[in-house]
This record gives C-alpha cells, sequence and structure tokens, in this order.
C-alpha cells in the first residue's frame, strides 16, 4: 500500500481537509480539527446503541476452530461522568447550539433522571451531532444507523439539531429472518435508519426493487409468438369518469366510473405497435414486457437485503458489521461519483468500502486501534492498489511513547499490528497470560504453527522477560516466540534469545526461535523473520481472487 491522502479543500477556520483517510481517535475531536465547515456530502453513523452490551470480536484459528481470544472491541455502555457534564456545559454555553437543543438538553432530566445512563448516552451524541450537520453540505444526507433500544430518543434529537422540517424517512431494516422466541413481546427483528438532509435541496438517485420470482412466473404469463417476448396484460382503466376512445374502427366506452388512461393518439400508437390486446369480451388491456420490466420504487421498510449470516463472503466477525447491500442502497441515492461520504464510528468500515467501490471519496474514524488494523486490512484486500492515509497511528517513536501513556492496552493492539499478528486476550477484564498475540504461520501442507507475541512498553525491559516468553512458548507448545518492545533490549536480553536456538522449517530454511523487535525497527520497515506462507487472521474470501476459502475471522 502506498500511503498518500487527497487534499481536498479549504474550508471555514482555514482547516485543510483530507480524504480517504482513516483517523484514529475520538471522532468530536477529529470532526472539530480536520474537517471544515459545509465540506461532506453524505453521512452515515452506526454508533455504539446504548444496548449495555459489550461488543467483541471473536476470531477463530486459522484451522477453524474456535479460538480462546476474545477482544472487546468497544462496550456499548454510557455512564454519566465528569465528560458527560462538560459536553452538556458545552452545549448550553455555545452560541451556535439552536435553541431547540438547548431546550432539549434541559428537559431531558424530568423524564430520563439527572444522571442516568440514557441522558449520559444522548448528550455524548447531540455534541457531536451538532459538529456533524456543521460539516455537511447545504445538499448533504444524514443516515444514523441504530436500534429500538434508543432510536425514539436519537429521533427527538436529531429533530433539535437538524430540524423537524429536514427529517426525510425513517427507514425500517429487517437485520434477522427468524427470530428467537420471546418470553415477552414479539420477535426483535429490525433496526432503525434515521435520515435527515440539511435542506431541503438534497440530492436524491430513487431506486427500484427487483421483483420476486413467483411474482414474476404469476402476473408475466403471456409470451408473444413473434418475438418470443413475455409479458403481463395491465388494465387501460383508471378510476375516476371519462368518454370514449377509438381503438381501431371501434368505438369503446369506459367502463361505468372509470376512463381510459391513454389519449387518443397515444392508443393510436399503442394499436399499430401491437401493445394492445383484447379479451374474448372486446376489453382492451395492455402489453407489459418482462424485459422493460423496472421494479417498484424503494419505500421506507427494507426487506430484501439480507443480514449477513455466517456463511457469507462478506463476513469478518465484527459484531456490528452491516452487508455492504445496505451501504450501497443508502450511497448511490444519496450520493454521486466523486463525492465525500464520512462515517464517523466506522469499526470494520462497510461504508469505507462500499464508497470506495462506487467511487467516492471518504473518511472514516473509529476510537480502537483494532477497527483500524481490520478497515486498512479490508481496504488493501479488496483494493491493492489503493492509496490512503492513516492519521492518530503513531508514525515515530515518540508518538508510539504517547500512545502506550494513553493507553496501553491500545498500545498492545496497535504493536501487534506491526506484525500483521492476531490480539490476544482482553487484559482489562482477565488474568494476564504472557500472551498478547499470535502470529499463524503455514510451512507444510495442512499444518498451521504458530509464534507468541509479548509487547512490552515500559522502560525498564530485562532479561526475565525473555525468560518468561521462552516458557510460555513451552507451555503453548509453540513453534516461536516474538518479543516486541517499545525500549532498546539489553545485551543479556539478545543472548537469552540467541540461547533458545533455532527453529527448522520444512521449507529448508531456518528462523530464530526467539526474536526481539524494536517498535522503532518496526516502524522504519523491519519484519519479524517467519516462513513465508503466513496465514491470515482475517476472511480471506473479501477478496475477489480469494473466493471460495475459508474464513478464518468469524
Amino acid at each position: 500500500m502506498v500511503m498518500s491522502h487527497i487534499m481536498e479543500q479549504r474550508g471555514m477556520g482555514g482547516i485543510v481537509m483530507d480524504t480517504n483517510v482513516l483517523y484514529y481517535g475520538d471522532n468530536l475531536e477529529i470532526l472539530r480539527k480536520h474537517i471544515p465547515d459545509e465540506s461532506i456530502d453524505l453521512i452515515y453513523l452506526d454508533p455504539p446503541f446504548n444496548s449495555k452490551a459489550s461488543y467483541n470480536v471473536l476470531f477463530k484459528e486459522p484451522t477453524g476452530e474456535p479460538s480462546q481470544a476474545q477482544i472487546t472491541a468497544f462496550e456499548d455502555t454510557w455512564h454519566w461522568s465528569i465528560e458527560s457534564e462538560k459536553a452538556l456545559l458545552e452545549i448550553m454555553d455555545s452560541g451556535s447550539t439552536p435553541i431547540a437543543v438547548k431546550e432539549l438538553m434541559r428537559v431531558l432530566p424530568n423524564f430520563l433522571g439527572n444522571r442516568t445512563d440514557m441522558r449520559a448516552y444522548l448528550v455524548m451524541m447531540c455534541i457531536r451531532l451538532l459538529e456533524l450537520r456543521r460539516v455537511l453540505k447545504e445538499t448533504g444526507a444524514i443516515y444514523l444507523h441504530c436500534d429500538p433500544t434508543a432510536s425514539h430518543y436519537l429521533k427527538i434529537v436529531m429533530d433539535a439539531v437538524f430540524g423537524t422540517h429536514n427529517f426525510v424517512n425513517e427507514l425500517i431494516w429487517q437485520k434477522i429472518r427468524a427470530s428467537k422466541a420471546q418470553t415477552i413481546g414479539f420477535g426483535k427483528v429490525h433496526d432503525v435508519v434515521l435520515y435527515y438532509s440539511k435542506t431541503q435541496d438534497i440530492i436524491f438517485n430513487s431506486e427500484r426493487t427487483t421483483h420476486s420470482a413467483a411474482y414474476l412466473k404469476s402476473h408475466y404469463r403471456y409470451t408473444e409468438p413473434e418475438t418470443d417476448r413475455i409479458y403481463r396484460l395491465h388494465d387501460l382503466t383508471q378510476a375516476g369518469g371519462g368518454s370514449a376512445r377509438r381503438f381501431g374502427d371501434v368505438w369503446l366506452e369506459p367502463p361505468v366510473g372509470k376512463h381510459w388512461i391513454w389519449t387518443q393518439a397515444r392508443i393510436d400508437e399503442g394499436m399499430k405497435r401491437g401493445l394492445i390486446v383484447f379479451s374474448k369480451h372486446g376489453m382492451p388491456s395492455i402489453k407489459r414486457y418482462l424485459d422493460e420490466v423496472r421494479g417498484n420504487f424503494v419505500e421506507d421498510i427494507w426487506v430484501d437485503i439480507p443480514p449477513i449470516n455466517a456463511m457469507a463472503k462478506e463476513r469478518l466477525g465484527y459484531p456490528t458489521q452491516k452487508p455492504e447491500a445496505l451501504l450501497e442502497r443508502i450511497i448511490n441515492v444519496s450520493s454521486n461519483e466523486g463525492d465525500i461520504v464520512l462515517d464517523p464510528f466506522c469499526g470494520c468500515g462497510t461504508a469505507i468500502v462500499v464508497g470506495q467501490k462506487l467511487g467516492r471519496k471518504w473518511v472514516g474514524i473509529d476510537i480502537t486501534h483494532l477497527a483500524i488494523s481490520t478497515m486498512k486490512w479490508r481496504l488493501e484486500k479488496m483494493f491493492p492498489s489503493i492509496k490512503y492515509q492513516v492519521v492518530g497511528e503513531p508514525i515515530d517513536l515518540s508518538g508510539a511513547r504517547d500512545l502506550f501513556n494513553y493507553d496501553k492496552y491500545q498500545f498492545q493492539y496497535w504493536a501487534v499490528s506491526l506484525v500483521k499478528g492476531q490480539p490476544y486476550g482482553d487484559k482489562k477484564k482477565g488474568a494476564d497470560t504472557g500472551i498478547d498475540g499470535f502470529l499463524y504461520f503455514q510451512d507444510e501442507k495442512d499444518k498451521f504453527k504458530k509464534a507468541i507475541i509479548s509487547v512490552k512498553g515500559g522502560k525498564n525491559v530485562h532479561v526475565d522477560m525473555i525468560r518468561d516468553l521462552c516458557h510460555v512458548v513451552d507451555r503453548e507448545k509453540a513453534d516461536m516466540g516474538l518479543f516486541i518492545t517499545l525500549e532498546p533490549p539489553t545485551k543479556p536480553m539478545r543472548d537469552e534469545a540467541i540461547e533458545k536456538g533455532l527453529y527448522k522449517s520444512p521449507l529448508g530454511k531456518s528462523y530464530p526461535k526467539m526474536q526481539i523487535l524494536t517498535v522503532e525497527e518496526l516502524l522504519v520497515g523491519s519484519k519479524p523473520e517467519i516462513p513465508p506462507q503466513v496465514a491470515s487472521i482475517y476472511t480471506p474470501a473479501i477478496a475477489k481472487k480469494d473466493e471460495g476459502k475459508t474464513a478464518r475471522m468469524l
């Protein structure tokens, strides 16, 4: 991949915006720092729903067996905190906040409670929606994807931020085909997508759905002998009285209370072209050819886009992954080729990859390195020659230290991604196993092997850390060990690694069994010494050239 970007435009405040860029970090800060006023054509966001669920990314081993590895990508839980207080104060103090928003924020405690989780969630969303409205063009649209847990509250917030007159649709997407049995109530099978505009002057490229096979079979029952064209018969009348029309040499009155829908000139043309046929009772009908069928206009209940099932080729296993067909519809309807699509909660990046596929420019934001790593892999698999930029990931040793000091867990996930490894375990919730990741490889047929990855970011690195990793490699019956360190290793550490000896590959080459790699070395292009046939941790079926292979990430 060539890391580059497109300089897009200079907005108010002198911000120069890049497109085809992934941002790591808090989307509120990134929107304010990097996205100019009225610069975005289409916004799609699928934010956490406040469902109080912990969403996990679950991996499979290269063999397809379930893995014990479990990484919490984000917790969909919000609590009232000092950050909530600050956000609320900023909303209320800002002169640019609409009065409707301030009034809504003022009365929320009356029915939600003062410091409740739902109020915290809505305040978090409100301050970001205000920024999203700022960056949206006058002709732009925003689609907020949510579920019924908070969709009714979010609609009120959207009404306040964008104005009730700019509400376009509440879209219902059937995301589950067969629901689980409910003790009380009906099966929960749908998500809600709230569709708003900035003004009444918006882009809208209407779409049609194709008719079902059953519909075509029941309605298109005739074949024209001269051409073999399949057709159906359509009524030539509508309600409302009307006068007689001439059909060839015969004048016909319409049925009582109806009128002929075609003018006399159009009837004459239809008779000439053989488009009008008569029943045995002499009533005319219009031929509608199957090869001219365009389908029905898409309405606000979407049941024709199936969810991502367990065997779907596009499935990554990201817990909130949406089907590409869903994003294709939204992007096609509300933007044109060359327009800019923004996803501020982009997760595994479906909006981003679909935007790229449809010829749009794009901006993606996420707060976890795990998501950014998934998006990078997905983009490069689907579009091998793609050029894009990642902003917010460390690019030098100083940035790596800043990330470690800010969040050591995100540092570990990022460091593991430097060697294209699979992160392991949720260190925030469990005991340290001495394993921060795995790197799988396959250097003999039908046999996957693994290296244990250990990451250290603190200053006090010492030889016992290498000895501990050696014990873990032996305990896990792994083939190699990779020790990634932010600080330079000591000589005793290097000596201990050398003493571990070599891994002898069946391919005929030997590799150091215990390897020490510094973050600084990895940032300038160094790579671990491993056999060349490395097994990907993600689903290779995303790439068209890899269709048919077994998914390696759930």
